[in-house]
């Protein structure tokens, strides 16, 4: 099973990174910041994934590899509290 990381993160990076075209797709046609901020959030979540794919980080307890998890969260967080905004 431990051979089958690799290519299940290297999957999952890609995946984000459609998706990060996806939205930036919608941005572009819309101009609307909530678009922007989800195209940024899986932009950063697929490089990070590629990364650690990248350098063999073997043990993702690593604090360093959950930075990018978290800003990508916070920017998620951001771009729903400011489509909700009044």
């Amino acid at each position: 099973m431990n051979s089958l990381m690799p290519a299940l993160t290297g999957a999952v990076a890609s995946l984000s990174l459609v998706a990060a075209l996806f939205f930036l797709r919608f941005w572009t046609r819309t101009h609307d910041r909530f678009f922007l901020l989800f195209a940024l959030a899986f932009a950063i979540d697929g490089l990070s994934r590629l990364v650690v794919v990248a350098i063999h980080l073997s043990d993702e307890s690593e604090p360093y590899s959950y930075l990018p998890r978290l800003v990508t969260f916070a920017l998620i967080i951001a771009a729903v509290v400011l489509k909700n905004r009044k």
